[in-house]
């Protein structure tokens, strides 16, 4: 076509492929979660890994608003190339679960803004927002905890949690669980707070996996890192 440059060329490529990926069944099943696509991951990280990183592609996939097209986005993308409004803007945007997800673990974590938008984020008014920031707390806590106030998160989550909404509290869940596993004297309060507040005691878990209720993770995470020894 006239005057089309080969960067769109591409991205009705992408997008039509895309669309030929979409399978009902793989959709009907994402909907369930929150998710309004019917890509198989697989199949999706298989075109990712064939496009290989192509910066300018994933900013126009992102900007399409499709779920599947963002997150090919997100795997195509260079993290560390992002400015920290950039991704400020895109989390607001980020409107299904996997999105939300995927461009916190996989891009912002790896963002030299991580730390700034980890503290910005934990203090929003939005609650899903405000989950990305302690996704990225719970980062710290596990492989960088020095200069945090875990003692000062713990007073949070056991005033906030309880009532929080459901990505925010499962946030918060995940962080509560993290410091008991990995702070020895942290341990016994991060339980009792767990046992107290009872959040998530009843959610329905797999056979062979372990409950996200604080209490059950906490003691099974911790008798395996014994049962495993020194490293």
């Amino acid at each position: 076509m006239a005057g089309t440059t080969p960067i769109e060329t591409t991205l009705a490529e992408v997008m039509a492929e895309l669309a030929g990926l979409d399978d009902p069944k793989t959709r009907a099943v994402n909907e369930r979660h929150g998710d309004d696509h019917g890509v198989n991951l697989g199949k999706l990280r298989a075109l990712a890994k064939r496009l290989k990183t192509q910066q300018d592609l994933a900013r126009r996939l992102w900007d399409t608003d499709d779920t599947a097209a963002r997150l090919l986005a997100l795997l195509i993308c260079r993290p560390k190339a992002f400015e920290r409004d950039e991704l400020d803007v895109m989390l607001r945007e980020a409107r299904t679960p996997k999105v939300h997800d995927w461009l916190v673990n996989y891009v912002v974590k790896k963002n030299p803004h991580a730390e700034e938008l980890r503290v910005a984020w934990s203090a929003d008014p939005d609650p899903v927002v405000a989950s990305a920031g302690w996704a990225l707390t719970t980062e710290r806590v596990a492989r960088k905890p020095e200069g945090l106030d875990l003692a000062g998160l713990l007073d949070v989550i056991e005033a906030q949690m309880k009532d929080a909404p459901d990505r925010l509290q499962w946030a918060m869940n995940h962080c509560l669980a993290q410091i008991g596993i990995e702070h020895t004297e942290h341990r016994t309060r991060a339980i009792d707070i767990g046992e107290r507040l009872q959040v998530l005691k009843d959610y329905p878990t797999s056979p062979g996996c372990t409950s996200p209720f604080a209490p059950v993770w906490i003691t099974e995470m911790v008798r395996r890192q014994q049962d495993a020894g020194p490293a």
